[in-house]
């Protein structure tokens, strides 16, 4: 009896428990989730998205284009325009740089080929948001000038354009190649009366695409074409006497014509608009069904399913549906075993957008995966930023690493693995982009490359995930070397302003002021970039002096002016203090309060930046969207969590924003994340369950949300205790290998005149440090005077462990010369300082490395005083031209020379050529080799002003740089 007493209260134990868990039933859907999403978010501001046609990760984006160039255009679509090009069938989704828009069609009433941007008649037409809507997978817009409705439906790499005319009009289509970026070759043939094919290769950011088209008519058309040999645009006139609907069918392929045709065949064949917009749809659907939400405010929604919209607009699909693509060598390849992709963002999306596809998109991933080893095979290296089968060399890091250790550690693997380690230690072994300085020194020097402190911050990060996946692969020397390399962020901290900073000849650049934006930091400046160390947190905050200091440096950054000085960023935007959230680098310090034992701060700041920063406008995102980062940011925050580190499989709690979530897995499991006692007033956690037990930690591991379960927030409208003891709180840590930073050059000069004191210190104040000045090495106690020109070798060391050498130059000027500036340069361009220009140090074709002295908008007068006369034979001076970055040459250089120092006689009157549209970095040297007896030399370069009409930047910001250096006496 007393055994069925004990099974039967066993029973109801079990039945308790279940039901107990059982009452969190998954959030569920209150009407079709594409209903919610809302395209034009991002289309207005910063945001830089458009509001056309795509399907989930599809090759064809079929979108309006109401810009032809300018920042605010790259996607070619802005929001507070009301003119309408056309329609064509590639866009990038939140991107800084400008490229696609192939293949423009437009409907029109004339046979009409200037599209109207010069202000003569063209093919343009006004359009209203009245008369626009935007769908996943959907797009409808009236042209007011032509009375003509614009339908739009795509599949994965084909589409349809949806033209209703009026009754009383002629009806034309435009097809124009030479939309938007530069044409390379183009063909326009016409096989039948309603079949049109040809392709388009083009030139911008993408040097050499290559892309392909087949259209195919509902209606018989005529071509006409302008009077011109190889006419790159044509007008169709429609044999349409029904005045009916004309639908335009277009499939599109990199490979070839025969590939657009078959995708189009394939994809869409005899579906109506109707079928091919449904099955768009009902794709969208499922795939916004991934994460269902429950929430009583709608703006929330609406935010939260456009954010997954724009999560799986890239990366693009770039295959034909018979399994061709075009390889990084730009020869065509075949591949059934994956799908491959373009449109890797990585500096932006490694870092919360692909950790997002590794819980909703676990078997794209793997493709992804796949792409990037085809992609090292077929060009070299794995991507950077690829763009249609070309390197854009744009932005740093080799951050598809990350992406694969991420996905390696969290069991996604359906991939060659040692393969993809190889590709890993390959990118990070190569010479380009500061990487052989890198190596070299642990860290690289300001003069050798620009954005040096980005750069070695997020290299460090990179090889930290390369030493993470070969430790789980027991590659023991491979982890070794690289958990040494994932501290080399240790040489570029700056003890004494507790800022990440460059290092410049082994010196502190200088002078610092951390809210500047210049060439050390990459669309950033020091406040953005000295948090960046997710790797080795804990050994970050030792480095500040534990946690309270980072607690204290964080609520500066939140607390800080919202201004930064220096160069004009148009990224950094979204400032909360100098947390910029419209920019990636920032992304994860609001989680780092989690870290000191302080999860309230991070709860308070992520509630802040989701509401405020994310809305339901045009111009609701507060930076570029940067191809779903941006919104990944949102998803990840919401739901209640986010990724500070990928690669250590941990998630970092935040402010849960939805009264219920749940993540549908592809395993079949749910997660579920639930608001108890949810209101506007109350952000702050008080407690939390996983799985019905009591939760403190203020992190959540990966494979607790795979295996599914639910995490239930009870909330409060005050700070809690709730994950603020030393046992719950995250942490990363390298504890293997620690290297020993660096020495640099605590005080003095590089260049100097009578001699100069030179103090030695290192990050680790218990280091030993030894110098050479060409002897042998002597262990460093006392400052050095140098009085001659010297070579400085240091090195620190401890526990048997040494640093890296570090090799610096000190120059000797002439101590009775010295130089007057009448004008002054930009401090993010000093080149040393004041005797920048007579130090004996030239400068090199890359402005970013330091060594030019420039100045914005503003003549150069200067004036070297020899000290007494004397004869020389020649002055030289040195300009740089790189006009890619608003450097141009001075329109006139004159020289004169004066015993006195009052009255100048002129020697030389150089004037430039005219400024022409080129991309070419040159160094022009202006002088003179007449003998002369003189004291002075005074030099006056005229600047250009405002730009030329053809450059980038007119009329933006419309002003002109000269950079100089050196003025050159013998």
């Amino acid at each position: 009896m007393k055994f069925k007493f004990i099974l039967y209260f066993i029973t109801i134990s079990l039945i308790i428990s279940c039901n107990s868990r059982s009452k969190i039933l998954p959030a569920q859907k209150d009407q079709a989730l594409i209903s919610y999403v809302n395209p034009f978010i991002g289309t207005g501001g910063h945001g830089h998205t458009y509001p056309g046609a795509t399907m989930p990760f599809g090759m064809m984006q079929l979108s309006p284009d109401t810009r032809l160039d300018g920042w605010d255009g790259c996607s070619g679509y802005h929001y507070s325009d009301d003119e309408i090009y056309g329609f064509s069938h590639t866009h990038l989704s939140g991107t800084g740089v400008s490229d696609y828009g192939d293949i423009l069609l437009m409907p029109t009433t004339k046979a009409i080929f200037n599209n109207g941007a010069d202000g003569k008649e063209g093919y343009k037409s006004k359009f209203s948001h009245d008369k626009e809507i935007a769908e996943p997978g959907y797009y409808k817009v009236h042209l007011d000038d032509t009375n003509i409705d614009v339908e739009l439906t795509v599949s994965k790499r084909s589409g349809i354009h949806k033209y209703s005319f009026n009754e009383t009009q002629l009806d034309y289509i435009i097809l124009d190649l030479e939309h938007r970026d530069q044409l390379l070759a183009h063909q326009i043939e016409q096989v039948s009366p309603t079949v049109i094919q040809g392709f388009r290769h083009s030139k911008a950011w993408a040097t050499n695409q290559k892309l392909f088209f087949y259209i195919e008519l509902s209606h018989e058309v005529l071509l006409q074409y302008p009077a011109s040999k190889n006419p790159t645009k044509t007008a169709m006139s429609i044999h349409n006497p029904k005045n009916e609907s004309v639908y335009v069918k277009i499939g599109i392929s990199a490979v070839d014509i025969e590939g657009a045709k078959k995708n189009l065949y394939e994809e869409i064949g005899d579906k109506t608009f109707d079928e091919v917009k449904k099955a768009a749809q009902e794709t969208w659907e499922n795939q916004l069904e991934k994460i269902v939400i429950e929430d009583k405010n709608e703006d929330n929604k609406v935010n939260f399913y456009t954010a997954m919209y724009h999560a799986m607009i890239a990366p693009n699909l770039y295959q034909d549906i018979d399994g061709r693509y075009r390889g990084m060598d730009l020869e065509i390849h075949k591949t059934n075993d994956f799908d491959y992709y373009t449109v890797f963002s990585l500096w932006d999306t490694y870092r919360a957008a692909h950790p997002l596809y590794t819980i909703i998109e676990q078997d794209r991933t793997n493709d992804f995966i796949n792409t990037f080893l085809a992609k090292y095979d077929e060009g070299g290296i794995m991507p950077i930023w690829d763009l249609s089968a070309c390197y854009t060399g744009c932005m740093i890091g080799y951050h598809a690493v990350p992406v694969i250790a991420d996905a390696y550690l969290k069991g996604i693997k359906n991939y060659d693995t040692e393969k993809a380690l190889q590709a890993m230690i390959h990118s990070a072994t190569r010479d380009k982009l500061g990487l052989e300085s890198y190596k070299n020194y642990g860290f690289i020097p300001v003069e050798k490359e620009s954005e040096s402190v980005s750069k070695t911050l997020e290299y460090a990060y990179d090889d930290w995930t390369i030493a993470q996946m070969a430790k789980a692969m027991d590659k023991k020397e491979v982890y070794k070397t690289y958990s040494e390399r994932a501290q080399y962020y240790k040489n570029v901290f700056d003890p004494s302003s507790q800022f990440m900073r460059g290092r410049f000849r082994n010196t502190w650049f200088a002078p610092f002021d951390p809210y500047e934006v210049n060439f050390n930091y990459t669309e950033a400046n020091s406040w953005q970039y000295s948090f960046y160390v997710p790797q080795d947190i804990s050994g970050f905050m030792d480095l500040l002096g534990g946690k309270k200091a980072l607690e204290n440096q964080l609520d500066k950054l939140f607390i800080a002016k919202n201004e930064t000085s220096g160069r004009n960023q148009a990224d950094i935007t979204g400032l909360i203090g100098q947390y910029a959230h419209g920019n990636e680098p920032s992304h994860h310090m609001a989680y780092l309060y989690n870290f000191v034992n302080k999860p309230y701060k991070t709860q308070e700041k992520v509630h802040q930046i989701l509401t405020e920063l994310y809305t339901n406008y045009p111009d609701g995102i507060s930076g570029n969207e940067d191809c779903g980062q941006m919104s990944a940011w949102y998803i990840f925050s919401s739901l209640g969590f986010y990724p500070v580190t990928p690669a250590n499989n941990q998630y970092i709690i935040g402010s849960p924003l939805f009264n219920k979530a749940t993540i549908n897995l592809e395993n079949g499991k749910t997660f579920t994340v639930e608001m108890v006692y949810k209101s506007e007033e109350n952000i702050y956690i008080k407690s939390a369950k996983l799985n019905g037990k009591n939760y403190e930690y203020s992190y959540i591991n990966h494979n607790d949300i795979i295996n599914g379960g639910t995490l239930v927030f009870e909330m409060t409208n005050k700070p809690s205790n709730w994950g603020t003891k030393d046992e719950f709180i995250p942490s990363t840590s390298i504890k293997d290998h620690k290297i020993v930073p660096a020495p640099f050059i605590a005080k003095g000069d590089i260049a100097f005149k009578e001699s100069t004191e030179v103090e030695l210190k290192s990050v680790d104040a218990a280091a030993n440090i030894y110098f050479s000045l060409g002897d042998e090495y002597k262990k460093y106690s006392n400052p050095i005077i140098i009085s001659e020109k010297a070579t400085l070798q240091v090195y620190a060391e401890k526990n048997g462990v040494k640093s890296a050498v570090i090799t610096t130059d000190f120059y000797k000027i002439n101590p009775n010369v010295t130089i007057k500036l009448e004008t002054k340069y930009a401090n993010q361009y000093n080149a040393g300082g004041n005797n920048a220009l007579i130090d004996g140090i030239t400068g090199t074709e890359d402005f970013r490395t330091g060594t030019w002295q420039g100045y914005w908008n503003e003549d150069v007068i200067a004036t070297v005083d020899l000290g007494s006369i004397q004869e020389i034979k020649e002055v030289s001076i040195n300009f740089l031209r790189d006009q890619r970055s608003w450097i141009f040459l001075p329109t006139q250089v004159d020289i004169y020379h004066s015993k006195d120092g009052k009255s100048f006689t002129k020697i030389k009157n150089w004037k430039a050529p005219k400024p022409f549209n080129t991309d070419e970095v040159e160094l022009t040297t202006v002088s003179i080799n007449n003998n002369l007896t003189t004291r002075y030399i005074k030099v006056v370069a005229k600047k250009l002003g405002e730009l030329p009409k053809w450059h980038l930047g007119y009329p933006h910001d419309g002003r002109s740089w000269i950079f100089i250096d050196e003025i050159q006496i013998k």
